[in-house]
């Protein structure tokens, strides 16, 4: 395959990926906006810092309002990780690939890419019923994917992409409620936090799931469930356990050895979860356990560039 196919293909899904990760947690936090008691403050300025890009933000707003967060991470194409930025980015990406991915593919891709540029337009309107159309069409656009598209080198590829964007945002997601939204050791176990811990696993569609597994609320099942579970789609380990198979049946190498320096330094990453369990995170710290996994991802992110798609530039 063509390495500028493969980059193609491989950034289209993690933008989409992306962009439905920020539809869910701007989603969860209006609505948990909702429920906090009145005099605490609506926790915004969390969700421009789990992006990385509060920088930028302060640079264009300065204030963390929910209208100015509501614009920069949903509407504003002068964020390049906004919600309407990542699928600019996805359609282009699929349209220089439109030889390859189905047109079913396409035709979704660039719905979803239109229903939310309309929205733009009309100035906004409903955002939960915006935020949920984004969900549902991004699980449609990976069903289509998943039923349409020959299971070879592009949607390894494909796949690829889509679960380490899932198992970096995860990741973000968990650090932003831990670091960010309930700095005071004295609210741990109260009412706000368990309410914040719902959000947050309303946020990875996790909520169901762990109430049938653990029933009532602690961070430790949480971490367990988010962080190391093997079954859970959107858990960290099983992200990375799928994108492994999909990285090794791109390159023919058995799962298990390495035959370049990304399928290398994803099975590093891979084991450091497979042998670590929660109390190894509460004893390293979660916020700094977190941000070496988002470290390891960025160098992971690197080899596959130097593996694959190099020749693209």
């Amino acid at each position: 395959m063509l390495s500028r196919v493969a980059d193609s293909i491989y950034w289209m899904n993690r933008c989409i990926e992306r962009a439905e990760n920020y539809a869910r947690f701007m989603d969860v936090n209006i609505s948990l906006s909702i429920d906090l008691p009145r005099d605490l403050p609506e926790q915004w300025q969390p969700l421009v810092r789990v992006t990385g890009d509060d920088i930028l933000f302060e640079s264009q707003y300065g204030e963390y309002s929910r209208e100015a967060v509501v614009e920069f991470l949903t509407f504003n194409r002068n964020n390049p990780n906004s919600i309407l930025s990542c699928l600019t980015q996805a359609r282009e990406n699929a349209r220089t690939v439109r030889e390859i991915i189905s047109s079913e593919m396409w035709r979704q891709i660039n719905e979803l890419y239109l229903s939310v540029k309309d929205m733009t337009m009309k100035r906004h309107g409903n955002l939960s019923d915006l935020y949920r159309d984004i969900k549902n069409g991004t699980h449609l656009f990976n069903g289509i994917m998943d039923s349409t598209l020959m299971h070879n080198e592009s949607y390894h590829f494909a796949n690829l992409g889509r679960l380490l964007e899932r198992a970096d945002k995860t990741a973000r997601i968990i650090d932003m409620k831990y670091f960010y939204l309930l700095p005071r050791i004295e609210d741990v176990g109260t009412a706000i936090d368990l309410l914040q811990w719902s959000a947050l696993l309303k946020s990875t569609s996790a909520y169901e799931v762990y109430r049938k597994k653990y029933g009532g609320m602690d961070f430790r099942n949480i971490l367990e469930l988010l962080v190391f579970d093997r079954e859970f789609p959107r858990a960290i380990h099983f992200s990375l356990l799928e994108a492994d198979r999909s990285l090794h049946a791109i390159s023919g190498a058995p799962v298990g050895a390495f035959g370049n320096a990304a399928e290398k330094e994803l099975g590093k990453i891979i084991a450091r979860f497979s042998f670590n369990d929660v109390d190894d995170v509460v004893h390293h710290g979660l916020h700094e356990y977190l941000d070496d996994f988002q470290v390891r991802l960025n160098c992971l992110g690197e080899e596959i560039f130097h593996t694959f798609f190099n020749q693209v530039h």
